[in-house]
């Protein structure tokens, strides 16, 4: 019976010792990849971050186009994980730099004027066609020598870029997808795959060209790699056409 009562006793402190260890180290695993998550977002708990959102094409003053409102769902669902907190702003109400607090831009030049000027000040070798009347370059992306149009439902594109204004700022993450599905599918990119993104850039810039497959049969889930376009897209363009 003692021999029982103790192999009993035994039994138990081992599944205590090997739960716990399991335990601790379930938690540490689950904070290194909070402690990363948070680095890459620049979202330290109790951080503030600002997500800019565009006007909806044709809508209504201050309105938000559906998809563009579920690439804020997806975002705030990353902002929540880091346990920061997040203020929403429309894009012509913002009067201020960025690196302070981290910052999320959704919407393509047309209809977000905030994308426009980090465009144009971050990202030079990157045009868009913003001309409004129909043609087969309305909306074009140009970037490093290559046109990428889009066809309504079948094909289109997004810049997904990470962005810093210098060493120990907040990041700027730039979505400007040529329709609203387009930058709900480079939200949800994001949310995929920040953590190869960040294996990948380890904490450095990028710009990153995405192509959103048949939209009309699969939304905003099919979602290609074309090209990491980072050089050619901090390069003006003038420069990068000049010859050498």
């Amino acid at each position: 019976m003692d021999e029982d009562l103790r192999n009993i006793v035994l039994g138990l402190a081992a599944t205590a010792i090997s739960g716990g260890f399991g335990w601790v180290t379930r938690t540490y695993v689950w904070r290194r990849a909070l402690r990363r998550k948070q680095a890459f977002f620049g979202l330290p708990t109790g951080s503030d971050c600002l997500f800019v959102v565009n006007r909806q094409m044709g809508g209504s003053e201050g309105s938000v186009h559906r998809n563009d409102a579920f690439a804020l769902l997806e975002i705030s669902a990353l902002i929540k994980d880091c346990g920061a907190n997040v203020q929403i702003v429309a894009h012509d109400t913002v009067r201020q730099g960025f690196g302070e607090r981290a910052e999320f831009c959704v919407g393509g030049p047309v209809s977000n004027a905030r994308t426009a000027a980090h465009l144009e000040s971050m990202l030079p070798g990157v045009s868009v066609d913003v001309s409004t009347e129909p043609g087969p370059d309305r909306g074009a992306i140009r970037v490093g020598g290559q046109t990428y149009r889009w066809s309504k439902g079948r094909a289109e594109h997004v810049v997904l870029a990470r962005l810093t204004s210098g060493p120990g700022t907040r990041p700027l993450f730039l979505i400007s997808g040529q329709t609203a599905v387009s930058n709900q599918a480079g939200a949800r990119y994001l949310a995929r795959h920040h953590q190869e993104l960040a294996r990948r850039h380890r904490g450095n810039p990028f710009c990153l060209l995405l192509k959103v497959v048949n939209s009309a049969a699969y939304g905003p889930d099919v979602v290609e790699l074309l090209e990491d376009v980072t050089a050619a897209a901090r390069t003006p363009a003038a420069a990068a056409a000049s010859p050498r």
